[in-house]
């Protein structure tokens, strides 16, 4: 069995969610001190970095892997499973970080190896910045599996943007009052209904991909007789730029507080699990094409990818925007999907996925 395969088996019978990946941090951080890399724990929670340095002036290039779980109810009961490839992606990039070393191929500044925690609630990227865990980075790269339907075995794509998402909640207050005398009160479904059909009224410049739609309501007065003072509604909103997202969102506010209004109540509006667009530098994608066509070939070079899913990879190039930051989607022939408790791929897939991160890193450090 090939190592990569070893440690995929090995992180997959361990999987543990957000902050909580402690078995998995212990083991990887045992693996990388193994390897030979000065190594960091605790790292935004529960984040791992492992550092080798050349010793030589060069940039610092991160490589990174999320190695949290996603939680799914089973029979009632919350588990943990790898439903989303991170066991794969922690098995790349920690087999890779030991070649690299065991094969002597940096000759020129520092590896950084960056396992973060928490990728599924959209929090552990700012952690690890928050913990100053990029703060010598130069170039961060990344790799995600891709389904059947976006990648096959086989291929590659040297850039995958994600976009943006966020949510939007509002709480709408009325007055409330008995059934029979609504001129007395404010219905706060009122409120909430005028203020969905304000925000359906949004219309930004079509050429922009974006998306804004309630998800979610609710209003109960205890009773069916009365009019509820109080009313929630929450938005799912999406945009392919942060630029569109912070539009969209200024005018939603907008909207929701003034269909409020028509009725003579108020909003209270707040956002939650914002993850930002991808956002790549040139020199990331060259370097990543680069490593691709030496492992597949030209022919497994495959065209770059938007996809509506979200990924807080995202946050080391909003919140640093000097990083040069590329990431790969890897084809595997994964069925039937991400987040999908019956998910499964070519395993095979991982050990070009992990030579793809070894020649992109001779290719910035050798």
């Amino acid at each position: 069995m090939s190592r990569v395969i070893e440690l995929y088996d090995t992180l997959h019978a361990m999987p543990e969610l957000g902050f909580e990946e402690v078995k998995t941090a212990e083991f990887l951080a045992n693996a990388l001190k193994k390897a030979g890399y000065s190594v960091t724990t605790g790292v935004g929670g529960t984040g791992v970095i492992g550092v080798y340095d050349s010793g030589v002036a060069g940039p610092t290039l991160a490589l990174r892997a999320d190695i949290d779980a996603l939680g799914h109810f089973i029979d009632g009961k919350l588990c943990a499973l790898h439903t989303c490839g991170h066991d794969a992606h922690t098995s790349m990039v920690l087999t890779a970080a030991e070649e690299i070393i065991a094969q002597k191929l940096i000759s020129k500044g520092k590896l950084k190896i960056l396992f973060q925690p928490a990728e599924e609630p959209g929090t552990g990227a700012l952690a690890v910045i928050n913990a100053g865990g990029i703060d010598d980075v130069d170039m961060i790269l990344g790799l995600h599996l891709r389904p059947l339907s976006e990648v096959p075995m086989g291929k590659s794509t040297p850039a995958l943007y994600h976009g943006a998402s966020n949510r939007l909640k509002a709480i709408f207050r009325g007055v409330a009052a008995h059934g029979a005398r609504p001129h007395l009160g404010v219905n706060a479904i009122d409120a909430a209904v005028a203020a969905i059909t304000a925000v359906n009224a949004i219309h930004l410049n079509p050429s922009d991909s974006y998306s804004i739609k309630a998800t979610k309501m609710i209003a109960d007065a205890g009773v069916t007789n009365a009019i509820p003072d109080e009313a929630t509604v929450i938005w799912d909103v999406r945009s392919e730029l942060n630029d569109t997202m912070d539009l969209l969102l200024e005018r939603a506010k907008s909207a929701i507080s003034a269909g409020a209004a028509t009725v003579g109540a108020t909003a209270e509006i707040s956002t939650y699990s914002y993850i930002p667009a991808a956002h790549y530098s040139k020199e990331a994608i060259e370097v990543l094409s680069k490593a691709i066509v030496d492992v597949y070939g030209e022919e497994g070079l495959a065209p770059e990818i938007k996809t509506v899913g979200g990924e807080d990879f995202h946050y080391y190039i909003k919140e640093r925007p000097s990083i040069k930051a590329g990431y790969f989607g890897l084809g595997c022939d994964l069925t039937p999907g991400l987040h999908n408790p019956s998910m499964k791929f070519n395993k095979n897939a991982m050990e070009q996925g992990k030579e793809v991160l070894i020649c992109a890193t001779k290719r910035v450090l050798n």
